[in-house]
């Protein structure tokens, strides 16, 4: 059985589906159930779709086929660290979007994730407000990276 799932739990609200763009996050954690009010915030949203991976190998062979607009890593994963997961992502991509779930103090791990590009650090039990305020961002920072040149 596959280690990845998708949440089903998006709607569509356009009456033009060729303008309707969805957003894909990727959500990596062996424990589901301590994102699953933060997770069901982001699929509310009428352009997201939410994926599931257990471990960092998941995330990284579902990255390679389908390319999110963030990805979401619980510090402890299966297979190894968030943070490990995020400096794998790297050479990937480097345009990949991550934001960490640690407990760590902020100044720790602002000191262990310097360098990577880590968007945000969220708290083990994130709420829904946390996740409206990172899908925000992510859709900011998609819409400055795939806007037009003026001419």
């Amino acid at each position: 059985m596959s280690d990845i799932t998708e949440l089903d739990t998006f709607s569509w609200r356009s009456n033009k589906p060729e303008a309707f763009s969805m957003h894909r996050i990727l959500i990596v954690t062996p424990d589901r159930a301590s994102l699953s009010a933060f997770a069901t915030s982001l699929a509310e949203s009428q352009d997201v779709q939410v994926a599931w991976a257990e471990s960092g190998q998941a995330a990284i062979a579902d990255v390679m086929k389908h390319t999110p607009l963030g990805v979401i890593i619980n510090d402890n994963l299966l297979d190894m660290t968030g943070l490990d997961l995020v400096r794998r992502l790297l050479p990937i991509s480097a345009l990949i979007n991550t934001v960490v779930v640690s407990d760590l103090p902020h100044e720790d791990f602002h000191e262990a994730s310097e360098g990577l590009g880590i968007l945000s650090q969220l708290p083990p039990k994130p709420k829904p407000a946390d996740a409206s305020s990172i899908l925000e961002r992510l859709k900011r920072i998609a819409a400055a990276t795939t806007a037009q040149p003026r001419t």
